[in-house]
Formats: structure tokens, C-alpha cells, sequence
């Protein structure tokens, strides 16, 4: 019952309602401004995709246009997903939010003392002391090795991490770090004996109906776009396959894909944290609340960066995402009910410029719309 009340919130458009508008006359010449392969944005409201558009080529050399049906890289956009992973596994019961890891991984052997404490709602916080950069020890290169299964390389990043001391006590900072979402991602996959891969379809691709949503770089061969790494002064093309994303061991922090469409169902889900409804949806509200609230004088909750915005009434929620050879973003305004998402298929400084600039295009049109 509830996956048909889900899947209503985002049914495909009767014949009678109004198609998507088309972004495209706005995104490309922001795409040209800023010399990106391809930009792609969409704008969702009242729980609805309203705009969408996608200019730009697949690949640079090709005269192959993307386009809105087109799979994008949404790197540590992926966090959110986690976060909301593991809050379905809480309002389960399967977790607490205090859940500290020696519960959550009660089979680990030779944990620092350090992380004894650490419970996984501060993994997903990064506020567990979890560190940013995984070099120590060759550890980054072994897991670019890619040995064993996805779940078998995120437990040889647990035993990189967990074995030695954090790089602070618990809560005493905030450090970003794929590894701590990475460690939050295997033990659902340990209580659940199921991969994290496996949870992400069925806990919330399917659900919301994401059929396009898969893990890594997208495509083979030409028939989706191709990320493209900034060297210097020149960009250069990558063609799809193992190389072109990071490893599966901090999937859980950034290797989903899909498609705007499909990445705006889960924003749009997001979005029903401040709306009044008779009925909950995948999520409680409350706790998509607490999903979006940080801790006191912090700005990041569980996968959203949250900042003040008066477009946005108040309180928005933020994030990007980008595994160097693609990049994207969403900024999501709860108390006003719309969302917009970019995407490019180009990592570096020039995509990130292009999609924040078109972010902030997207935003008037919504305004604009509103004051029509």
C-alpha cells in the first residue's frame, strides 16, 4: 500500500497535464559561456517535475547531443542517499541514531579505542573523527585495486579506518570524509547481509520509482555521456568502465547515477520535510527534519549542507558532488516548495562555475514563474 501512495507522489504526467518546460534556451549559453562538454538542469515544484532541459555534447571531438533521458554522475550527492538509507533503518528499528559502531559492526576485530564511541549518526554528520584523506599506508591505492566484492572492499576500508586512532575525539569537529559515509554504508550492508547496492534499489530506487539509478560511470560506448577530466589547460575525455569513477568501497559517499528525472524524485522527497500532509511518505517528516538539521553551530546535517537564503524563505538545503570528471549540485528550498538540480559532464573549477551559475539562473525562473 505504501509503495503505490509513494509512487503517487511522483505518477507520470495524464495526457492532460502540461509536459515539462524546456530549460534549454536558458542552459546553453551559460554551457557556452563557461565552455563545458554539456550542462543539464532541471527545476522541481509542488513534488512534480516542472522544467527540465539538457544542452551540450556527450563527449568532446562528438557531434553526439545529450540529452533529458541522459544518465549523469551525482558523486557525493550520493551521501544524502545514505543518510536516507540509514534513516529507513532506524525508523525500522534495525538502528539507532546513537548506535556506536562496535554495535553496528559487532564481528570487528582490533577497533581504536578512539572510535568506540563514534555512532553512525556522526558518520553521516562527519563528525566521528573519520579522515579525508585515505593515503595512510597505501590504503587508497590497495582499494583502487578493487579486490573482491563492493562489500568486501568496503570492509577493507573499515580496516584501513577503524584500526587506527581518529583524527579527533568524537564531535569535537566536523571533517568532510567519504570514508566515514563509506563505513555508515557497510554496516547496514552487514546488519541486512545484504550489499549496499542491493539496499540503495530497494529501500529507495525503487520505491521512488528511479529506474535509471545504477552505481559507477554511466553508459557503454557512446550511448551516454562521457566524463571529462580537467588536466591543465586542456580537457580531456573518459571513456566509461572502472576507471572512470572511484573506487566501490566509498560508494555509500559518491557513485550513484541516473537521470535528472529520476534524481529529482529523491530531492522531491526531501522537499516534504516542510509541508503539511495527511500522510508520511518513504520518510517520516520528522525525521527528514532531522535529516536537514544540523547540530548547534554546524552547517551540515546528514548529507545537506543547510544555509540561510532569503529566495528561498529561510532555511535551504545544499549540496554538490563530483568525482573529477563530473560534477552537480541541487539546492532545495523546503518552506517554498521547489528544488533546482544541475549537472555537467566535466569535473573541475569551469563545471562547478557553470552549474552554480546556472543554479542561480534556474532560481529566477522559478521566481519569475511565481510572480506571473
Amino acid at each position: 500500500m505504501r509503495l503505490i501512495t509513494i509512487l503517487a507522489l511522483f505518477a507520470i504526467a495524464a495526457p492532460s497535464e502540461a509536459a515539462p518546460r524546456d530549460l534549454s534556451k536558458l542552459l546553453e549559453p551559460i554551457r557556452k559561456q563557461h565552455e563545458v562538454p554539456a550542462l543539464g538542469g532541471a527545476i522541481v515544484k509542488g513534488g512534480k517535475l516542472e522544467a527540465i532541459g539538457a544542452v551540450g555534447v556527450r563527449k568532446l571531438g562528438s557531434d553526439k547531443a545529450v540529452t533529458v533521458d541522459d544518465l549523469w554522475h551525482l558523486g557525493s550527492c550520493t551521501k544524502a542517499m545514505t543518510a536516507t538509507l540509514l534513516a529507513r533503518a532506524v525508523e525500522r528499528g534495525d538502528f539507532a541514531w546513537e548506535t556506536t559502531l562496535p554495535k553496528a559492526l559487532p564481528a570487528f576485530k582490533g577497533m581504536d579505542p578512539g572510535y568506540r564511541d563514534v555512532t553512525l549518526d556522526d558518520l553521516v554528520r562527519n563528525r566521528g573523527g573519520a579522515p579525508a584523506d585515505l593515503s595512510a599506508d597505501g590504503l587508497w591505492m590497495r582499494l583502487w585495486q578493487r579486490k573482491g566484492t563492493p562489500t568486501q572492499q568496503r570492509r577493507a576500508l573499515a580496516n584501513g579506518v577503524l584500526t587506527k586512532a581518529p583524527l579527533f575525539p568524537r564531535g569535537e569537529k566536523y571533517l568532510y570524509s567519504n570514508a566515514g559515509f563509506a563505513i555508515a554504508g557497510y554496516a547496514l550492508e552487514v546488519k541486512a547481509k545484504k550489499p549496499w547496492e542491493t539496499l540503495m534499489r530497494k529501500e529507495l530506487f525503487e520505491p521512488l520509482g528511479m529506474k535509471s539509478a545504477g552505481f559507477g560511470a554511466p553508459g557503454k560506448g557512446m550511448d551516454q555521456p562521457w566524463g571529462h577530466a580537467a588536466q591543465g589547460a586542456r580537457v580531456v575525455p573518459v571513456a566509461p568502465g572502472p576507471q572512470a569513477d572511484n573506487p566501490p568501497a566509498i560508494g555509500p559517499a559518491g557513485t550513484v547515477h541516473a537521470t535528472l528525472a529520476d534524481w529529482s524524485k529523491f530531492v522531491a522527497l526531501h522537499l516534504q520535510a516542510a509541508q503539511d500532509g495527511k500522510e508520511d511518505l518513504l520518510l517520516k517528516r520528522a525525521t527528514l527534519r532531522r535529516l536537514h538539521t544540523p547540530r548547534k553551530g554546524e552547517t551540515y546535517a546528514a548529507g545537506w549542507v543547510v544555509a540561510e537564503r532569503p529566495w528561498g524563505g529561510g532555511r535551504v538545503l545544499n549540496h554538490n558532488g563530483s568525482n573529477t570528471m563530473w560534477y552537480c549540485v541541487t539546492w532545495l528550498a523546503p518552506k517554498k516548495g521547489f528544488a533546482v538540480l544541475l549537472t555537467c559532464n566535466q569535473g573541475g573549477p569551469k563545471a562547478a562555475k557553470a552549474c552554480d551559475v546556472a543554479a542561480g539562473a534556474l532560481i529566477r525562473d522559478v521566481l519569475a514563474q511565481e510572480r506571473k
